[in-house]
């Protein structure tokens, strides 16, 4: 810590301090409960911190990065929400920690100008809880961080966007026709992401180029190209979905390469460890996460093989009690488990919800509770086409296939879950019935 590092003085002295790091599905839920339960009836003082201004539902990037959802309409103003729910929001992204003093160290702010917004300041924390997410993981692989687009955050999807569009408008306004690889979308990585965002691009694109782009044969100038290193596409779902998905996708003209692994990201395309070179507009990297670098350098807490920070089954990290991580961003294998608890939005919803009485427990004195992850299945959308996934029979235990329109309700419903767990029952319920009933805006967006 600096010496113009300045320590920032706790909301409510007299009250335990509880901060949370990371506004994403988990901690925005987590910290939105306890302002509701301890910050509005004064018994801790709970802050958030964030270096973006603003929360989306990850799951939704996809969409954005298509262009099939309009962003404004799914954005949650931080400020707001504490101001609604009794928590403190702090502006700024977590570069250090101090456990000794509990201090956890927050880089300062600028503008587009340049211009300072926050110092950098240190936040004094009695209990820290860690949520702060994963990141894609390139596994060092030559040119995808100089010519691939990752989709961890949604500037990320919006730049993607951007690029599709404007490569559109491009090929329509050039002088000869459109060139062979010019239109070519190719994304490496066929897990949910991925797949996902290959048929929502077999959509959004034949929009675009419906909406007065006449030059552009959405059949024979875009192309879509699917990679996956793994035999098949979605390897971590049951193969009978994985098959359902490949069908479709298949059906869509959407060129998937399983067994295949890239060897290098051109500007102009990827190579393949068969010598194969795929020409491409652009790029999509989806290969696989790991934890943000940033959790390797926090004053000595356990992390595994992908940077990920070490629990117990408490879900307090392995070092300190006083500091809890969950979400993406925690690495925890459970007790007779082969496997790490997956990277998921139902995952990080069942361990913010464990976290809120784990925190009164030992704000009590009481002894803590092992978390137990319940696997309820697993969902992919293919936007207007299908659904595919899993679910876990309640009464069977065993997990049964579900397709159609069945399962893109179940798909939808996580996202009414997550809005439910921000905004209460309410609101959800009425933010519903408006967009049923607004039906004017372009299905895909164009700006």
């Amino acid at each position: 810590m600096t010496d113009s590092t300045r320590t920032l003085v706790v909301p409510k002295p007299d009250l335990p301090h509880i901060v949370v790091v990371g506004g994403g599905a988990g901690g925005l839920e987590l910290v939105t409960t306890l302002g509701k339960k301890l910050g509005r009836k004064g018994k801790a003082a709970v802050t958030l911190v964030d270096r973006s201004r603003t929360h989306i539902w990850k799951p939704l990037l996809h969409e954005i990065a298509a262009g099939s959802m309009d962003i404004d309409d799914h954005e949650l103003e931080y400020m707001a929400q504490s101001h609604w729910n009794g928590f403190k929001f702090r502006y700024g992204e977590m570069i250090g920690l101090n456990r000794a003093n509990r201090q956890v160290v927050l880089s300062a702010t600028f503008d587009e100008e340049g211009r300072e917004i926050t110092p950098q300041r240190a936040l004094v924390y009695d209990i820290l809880v860690i949520a702060i997410g994963s990141v894609s993981n390139d596994f060092g692989t030559p040119g995808v961080r100089e010519h691939a687009i990752m989709l961890d955050t949604k500037e990320q999807a919006e730049r993607f966007n951007r690029r599709l569009l404007n490569a559109c408008v491009r090929a329509q306004a050039q002088e000869g026709p459109v060139r062979p690889g010019q239109l070519h979308v190719t994304i490496i990585g066929a897990g949910a992401t991925g797949t996902e965002l290959s048929a929502e691009l077999h959509r959004t694109a034949r929009g675009i180029a419906a909406f007065g782009l006449e030059k552009i044969d959405p059949e024979k100038d875009i192309k879509i190209t699917l990679i996956e290193a793994a035999p098949r596409i979605v390897p971590a779902l049951p193969e009978r979905i994985s098959e359902a998905t490949t069908d479709i996708l298949t059906k869509l003209n959407v060129d998937i390469r399983t067994n295949a692994r890239v060897t290098r990201v051109r500007a102009d395309g990827v190579e393949l460890q068969s010598g194969d070179f795929i020409p491409s507009e652009l790029v999509v990297w989806a290969a696989g996460v790991k934890g943000p670098a940033i959790l390797k350098e926090l004053d000595g807490l356990e992390v595994s093989r992908y940077d990920t920070l070490v629990v117990k089954p408490t879900l307090q990290t392995t070092r300190d009690d006083n500091i809890f991580a969950i979400g993406d961003c925690c690495y925890l294998v459970p007790e007779g488990a082969e496997h790490p608890i997956p990277p998921r939005a139902q995952a990080a919803h069942q361990m913010a919800s464990h976290v809120v009485h784990q925190i009164r427990r030992r704000m009590a004195g009481e002894p803590l509770e092992a978390f137990k992850y319940r696997d309820f299945g697993s969902l992919v959308s293919l936007g207007e086409y299908s659904t595919v996934g899993s679910l876990m029979g309640f009464v069977t235990g065993r997990k049964m296939i579900i397709e159609g329109l069945f399962a893109k309700m179940m798909y939808r419903s996580l996202y009414k879950m997550h809005q439910w767990a921000l905004y209460g029952f309410w609101k959800t319920f009425l933010d519903t019935l408006s967009r049923l009933l607004r039906r004017t805006e372009p299905h895909v967006k164009l700006h």
